[in-house]
């Protein structure tokens, strides 16, 4: 998946003409704390609530103002990931979206994001998940799928998540049946440690905040 597939159709950017007031407005219809200025096409950066808000005025057009705008973007063929990576280590609700010729052609919000990754993760199917914790040096994504598979099972998702200065990793397995216990105890059998299991549809909600917490955490490089 790339950043132009992912562009949102009602995010609009504000001109240096727009004031404060316009900005906050707008954010609020939005439900977003950031909204890209554009000069034409040329992308200026970001401008936030709290910058609004340090605004002495805010009925003055932002161009009249000496912003200290910052410019996180993606190009349009940059994969979802680095999307994700942008939108963590710089805790943006949104992330702009620029040409091959560094002109503005769109932004990819947080809620976009968060829709999508469900879809990626196949989080949105039904099925159980299971969630193993192992050193990183025994991790074998074969030997996994080989033990799942073992109980007339597919994987159709994992994720790995790892620990800052540990040589442990957390395994996420999304599976393609509700019932895992027949792999839970095949996983037993080999020695597995089985830090969780969730076979419930109504697990879901709260196993993917706690995924996508840990896969943006996972990121953030």
């Amino acid at each position: 998946m790339l950043a132009n597939e992912l562009i949102s159709e009602v995010i609009m950017p504000l001109r240096t003409s727009d004031t404060g007031n316009t900005a906050l407005s707008w954010m609020d219809e939005l439900h977003v704390s950031h909204l890209p200025i554009v000069n034409n096409e040329t992308f200026l950066g970001l401008v936030s609530e709290k910058d609004i808000y340090e605004l002495n005025d805010p009925d003055e057009p932002l161009g009249g103002y000496q912003l200290s705008l910052v410019r996180p973007y993606v190009y349009n063929d940059q994969h979802l990931f680095e999307v994700i990576r942008i939108l963590s280590t710089m805790e943006l609700t949104l992330v702009p979206v620029l040409d091959e010729h560094e002109n503005y052609i769109g932004c990819i919000t947080q809620s976009r994001l968060l829709k999508e990754i469900s879809q990626v993760g196949s989080i949105d199917q039904p099925g159980g998940i299971i969630v193993l914790q192992m050193n990183i040096a025994d991790y074998s994504l074969h030997e996994i799928s080989r033990i799942v598979e073992s109980n007339d099972a597919k994987i159709l998702s994992s994720n790995l998540r790892t620990f800052i200065e540990s040589n442990m990793i957390e395994v996420t397995l999304k599976l393609n049946k509700i019932d895992v216990s027949p792999v839970l105890q095949t996983f037993n059998r080999y020695d597995y440690q089985i830090s969780a299991s969730f076979s419930e549809e109504n697990n879901y909600d709260d196993l993917l905040k706690e995924r996508f917490g840990s896969l943006m955490n996972y990121l953030n490089i």
